[in-house]
């Protein structure tokens, strides 16, 4: 018997001098380009902190500071109707990583203002995106210690 479970995932919304910190992707199921935050999935061993700074560095080449919480939020995909449990930090730039690789299925890292976002919100990957983004303009954020781990 086959068992349902959701794909745990994870992301950070990074904020800097108004712009933030999204990613260009080309969606697997569908094939268009998408926009999303840096995210991905938790791996076997890693701690939902781990996975995020890990997915961002891969995915941007940035270093970052995670700095709270904006939400966790459970999305069916319409693609390809898996559930995903997504876990989004907030998060501060700290370095560019000089060489840094970005994974295969990044076309192109980007900071943008909130208007631009905006213009290509039918373009995100998920509506979790755009959402996330909305909270921290609104200052919804919890502390990390929201998280623990046993």
């Amino acid at each position: 018997m086959d068992r349902w479970a959701p794909h745990v995932t994870v992301a950070c919304v990074i904020e800097r001098d108004g712009r933030y910190l999204m990613v260009e992707e080309r969606d697997k199921f569908s094939g268009e380009m998408v926009f999303n935050q840096p995210a991905g999935h938790l791996e076997d061993g890693e701690t939902l902190m781990q996975a995020a700074l890990r997915e961002t560095l891969e995915e941007t080449g940035w270093r970052v500071q995670l700095t709270g919480v904006l939400g966790i939020a459970v999305h069916r995909a319409p693609t390809n109707n898996n559930t995903y449990c997504r876990t989004t930090f907030l998060a501060t730039p700290l370095a560019r990583v000089d060489g840094a690789v970005l994974d295969p299925d990044i076309h192109a890292v980007h900071w943008l203002d909130y208007d631009e976002i905006l213009a290509r919100s039918a373009r995100m990957r998920s509506p979790i995106a755009l959402a996330v983004i909305e909270r921290h303009r609104r200052g919804i954020c919890h502390p990390l210690d929201l998280i623990h781990n046993t």
